[in-house]
C-alpha cells in the first residue's frame, strides 16, 4: 500500500508541499519516522486530510513517537471529519475501545456509520458487530447480517 501512495504522489505536479509529501512518504516507508514526522507536521497543519491520518497511526502504535492514544484521537478526528473512511474507522475503534477519550459505543457507531457508508469493509464488519452486540444502538440481527454480508461481499475474511 505504501508503494501505492508513493507512486500516486509522484504522479502529481512538483509542488513544494508535493515534494514534503514524498520526502515524507519515502522516509515512512523506510522506517525512518523522524523524517517523516518533520514533512507531515506542517502538512497536517495545513489540513491535509490523508497526513493527519497518516499522524493519528504514528501516534497510536508509536512510530517515531511515544504511543500517546490522545494525540492519535486528535489527528483521526482532523482526518476524520474531512471525510477520511480510514480515519473515521480508527477513530471509531478508539471510541469503542476507550483508547484516548472516554468509551463511547454512540459514537464509535457514528463514524463507522460513515466510513460503511464510503464502502469501507472494515468499518461495515465494525458496525455489523456493533449492531450484533447491541453496542451504541439497539441489538439488531438483520442489520448485523446486512453489513456483514456488505463487508463479505468486498472480501472481508472476518464477516
Amino acid at each position: 500500500m505504501k508503494k501505492i501512495i508513493i507512486a500516486l504522489v509522484l504522479l502529481l505536479p512538483m509542488s513544494a508541499a508535493v515534494a514534503d509529501l514524498y520526502k515524507g512518504f519515502a522516509a515512512y516507508d523506510e522506517g525512518d519516522y523522524a523524517t517523516a514526522l518533520r514533512e507531515f507536521q506542517p502538512l497536517a497543519e495545513q489540513g491535509n486530510a490523508f497526513v493527519q491520518y497518516v499522524l493519528g497511526l504514528m501516534y497510536d502504535e508509536g512510530q517515531g513517537v511515544p504511543q500517546d492514544y490522545s494525540t492519535a484521537v486528535k489527528w483521526y478526528t482532523l482526518a476524520a471529519e474531512q471525510g477520511d473512511a480510514a480515519a473515521q474507522t480508527n477513530l471509531a475503534w478508539m471510541y469503542s475501545n476507550g483508547k484516548g477519550v472516554a468509551q463511547d459505543y454512540q459514537v464509535a457507531v457514528k463514524w463507522y456509520t460513515l466510513a460503511a457508508d464510503q464502502g469501507l469493509a472494515t468499518a461495515q464488519f465494525n458496525l455489523g458487530a456493533m449492531y450484533k452486540e447491541g453496542e451504541g444502538v439497539p441489538q439488531d440481527n438483520a442489520y448485523s447480517h446486512m453489513w456483514y454480508n456488505i463487508a463479505a461481499s468486498q472480501g472481508n475474511e472476518n464477516a
